[in-house]
């Protein structure tokens, strides 16, 4: 017997073998005494008839190739597939072994471990968390407004920052914050205004769970009061033997003053007015807008708030319709304390998109109101606006608001509305770019991704190496959760970051050039400027009707 591949060929016949089935062919000389006994009976010896055979039997060992070629490949084929192959055809071929993918790293998830004892709660002893492995880098860039950290750490580029230079700022400050290891410190000096100290640690806990192990030790002064205090005048004198200013942490900041700003504490929630923490607020916000087409709002500037805090505010409320006058304007006085009794039934922010244009005013100094007044989807009326948050200071007017001017609001209200309500396709645009710049730019990540490069970039300055400070304790969330209640508790609940982020925080954008910044200047007074003269022929028209 002789083997050609899966082929044998025996003196009896010629086998093919696939597997456990054998296909037999008649032997090759029972073939050919068919054909000599043809060739006898007919008395015929032609080269013909020599021919045909050969080629018959030439014929057979091709098929027999051919056959034997196929069972082979589809063997072979198979095998790779990973099914059972027989033992003789794994002698010859061995099958691909199948590597299993590396076991995937186990997402974090985070909980509250309240573990109260005599009314005494502790941080987890496992606590900070290790850097999660499955991290990667973030391929977006920031916003644009991410810009302003370098312009408000500028200050101290030369110089740095010394601890002399922090301790200088607790002058004014509510807390001194240390972050060593990961792990947060705190020694109070003085309580915040209700529960803004409060949610700001929180929300400084939060970022530390979404980056775990990303954020370097730090030591920072924070002022929780709405005027910023860091006057820029005092410190002008250039020179060896000039005073650096002192770093100051708080929520807004002005053209006059070198304070650094932050996100507010209103981020995480504020639990004294009921107003949520800003990602459930945002998607009700966004229901509120798609409740009643713009078409169909009050053609009005509406305003709510509480007038107290400023005359700025009180000068407002002259402009509120009466008998004499109707300036275009519904005006609104909050009475906090009847509002909490009736269980904030009239102040739900997300009711109050149906006007087609909002006022925001500043009180005191800066308000929270405003990104929830640009969330609207209405025309935002912006009265001379004196001071800046985190994002504000990129807004453009005519693109984002209309500007109010500050020294005569009545006229200026009742000019915007006028006309608005004339070039109705307009204001449309002009509302729907604040609310998608609101609803994409100031998202939470992005609020956790600004903290982040802020107090980054900040420690890059620090020329001493952060210690705990005597008097300071150690926070985390569960000192600061396991005991709130209502409101409170709710809101930390709400807003507690659950597992680190999949990514690192977005790219943060290079500073601004001199050139880019002047040009952006001028662009904003150029706006002002065109609306003032606008608003001016509006009433002189005004003035020479009968």
């Amino acid at each position: 017997m002789q083997r050609f591949g899966n082929t044998f060929w025996h003196g009896s016949g010629v086998y093919y073998r696939h597997f456990s089935e054998t296909i037999c062919l008649p032997p090759l000389k029972t073939i050919s005494a068919a054909f000599t006994t043809r060739r006898t009976a007919n008395n015929k010896s032609t080269t013909t008839t020599t021919t045909a055979i050969l080629l018959f039997i030439f014929s057979l060992f091709v098929i027999a190739f051919v056959y034997s070629f196929y069972v082979d490949s589809s063997v072979a084929v198979t095998i790779k597939s990973g099914s059972t192959a027989p033992e003789s055809i794994l002698t010859t071929e061995q099958p691909h072994k199948h590597l299993k993918p590396p076991p995937k790293k186990s997402k974090i998830h985070y909980s509250l471990n309240c573990t109260l004892t005599n009314e005494i709660q502790t941080c987890p002893s496992n606590s900070p968390l290790n850097d999660p492995e499955y991290q990667t880098s973030s391929s977006s860039s920031c916003p644009d407004y991410f810009r302003w950290i370098h312009e408000d750490l500028q200050p101290w580029k030369e110089t740095g920052i010394t601890r002399e230079m922090v301790e200088r700022a607790r002058r004014t400050a509510n807390f001194r914050l240390v972050i060593v290891s990961g792990k947060v410190y705190v020694e109070i000096y003085e309580k915040a205004f209700q529960t803004r100290d409060t949610f700001t640690l929180w929300g400084i806990l939060q970022l530390l769970k979404l980056y775990p192990g990303k954020l370097p030790d730090l030591d920072l002064m924070f002022d929780c009061y709405d005027w910023p205090v860091i006057l820029s005048r005092s410190y002008r004198e250039k020179g060896p033997n000039a005073t650096a200013p002192p770093p100051l942490f708080r929520y807004c900041g002005n053209e006059q003053t070198l304070d650094l700003v932050f996100p507010d504490w209103s981020f995480w929630g504020w639990a004294e007015i009921n107003i949520k923490p800003w990602d459930s607020l945002l998607k009700e916000l966004k229901e509120g807008n798609r409740k009643v087409k713009w078409m169909d709002r009050e053609p009005y500037a509406y305003w709510k708030g509480n007038p107290a805090v400023a005359k700025t505010r009180q000068g407002l409320l002259k402009c509120n319709v009466s008998e004499k006058h109707d300036w275009n304007a519904r005006l609104y006085a909050q009475d906090w304390g009847a509002e909490i009794q009736k269980g904030y039934k009239e102040s739900n922010l997300a009711d109050q998109c149906i006007h087609r244009y909002k006022i925001y005013i500043e009180g005191s100094a800066w308000s929270v109101s405003e990104k929830y007044i640009l969330a609207c989807d209405s025309l935002t009326l912006i009265v001379s606006p004196k001071y800046y948050d985190i994002f504000t200071r990129s807004l453009l007017p005519v693109h984002h608001y209309w500007p109010i001017k500050e020294t005569d609001k009545c006229r200026s209200i009742k000019f915007a509305v006028d006309w608005g309500n004339t070039h109705k396709k307009k204001v449309q645009e002009i509302g729907k770019a604040a609310s998608n710049f609101i609803y994409e730019n100031l998202t939470m990540e992005y609020v956790y991704d600004y903290m982040f490069h802020m107090l980054n970039e900040y420690s890059k300055l620090l020329k001493f190496k952060p210690s705990i400070p005597e008097k300071a304790v150690e926070i985390c969330p569960e000192t600061m959760a396991c005991r709130a209640e209502g409101l409170k508790r709710k809101f930390m609940m709400e807003s507690m970051v659950k597992s680190p982020s999949d990514t690192m925080p977005c790219n943060l954008p290079p500073p601004m050039d001199p050139l880019t910044r002047l040009s952006f200047k001028r662009r904003k007074e150029n706006s002002i400027r065109q609306v003032e003269m606008w608003q001016n022929k509006y009433w002189d028209d005004q003035s020479k009707q009968p």
